[in-house]
């Protein structure tokens, strides 16, 4: 074998590596903790810069981590686009927020995400995480995943929007709806927290 295929083969399984370690490292943010970053400055595709604080309101904050082009956000779109409706009625702030660092030259820049907000008619901010430091402090890995955020800015719950993302047609439980209900009604979601089922949330290495 040639000495370039070596290096290039080395490189690889280096890169996975590293790749695997982040993801083994990654704790997600604990039940009970405040929102992360809450006051940094996030560039929406509207052009215009929002933080979570400011997009918080008064019932809580839904934070999802999604992207443009992950089989399972494509799967959910209707679901996502009825949490979004959802959540503006019960006067919870949305955000759905893109940390694929590592995608943002193609599928996952900031011109696609423009073209995908508005071909799926978001109403929510949809946000770069540059360098995926949102991501990053709240542990999440996948898309789609949810934290949501009570009044008072603490996480009552986490991880997945419903019981069968693979065919959310067929879910029977509605967990983040169900969550918010919890949630206003001074309730604690049980479960509060899921295992988030879909892709991994691409971090540039």
């Amino acid at each position: 074998m040639r000495l370039s295929s070596i290096l290039t083969t080395a490189v690889a399984v280096f890169a996975f590596g590293t790749a695997s370690a982040q993801g083994a490292k990654m704790e997600s943010l604990a039940l009970g903790s405040p929102v992360p970053m809450s006051t940094e400055q996030f560039r929406s595709v509207s052009g215009q810069m929002v933080s979570l604080d400011k997009v918080k309101a008064k019932s809580g904050l839904l934070v999802m981590f999604s992207c443009n082009t992950c089989p399972y956000v494509i799967k959910s779109q209707e679901r996502t686009k009825e949490v979004m409706k959802y959540a503006k009625e019960k006067n919870v702030g949305m955000v759905i927020i893109n940390s694929n660092e590592a995608q943002r030259a193609n599928e996952d820049s900031y011109k696609s995400m423009i073209a995908y907000a508005k071909e799926q008619g978001y109403t929510a901010p949809y946000v770069v995480d540059e360098k995926s430091k949102l991501a990053n402090a709240f542990g999440a890995t996948r898309t789609p995943e949810v934290f949501l955020f009570d009044e008072n800015g603490k996480l009552v719950y986490k991880g997945a929007m419903e019981d069968n993302p693979t065919d959310p047609g067929n879910s029977k439980n509605k967990y983040i709806m169900t969550a918010i209900d919890n949630m206003l009604a001074g309730i604690p979601s049980d479960p509060a927290s899921t295992k988030s089922i879909g892709c991994s949330i691409k971090r540039a290495l």
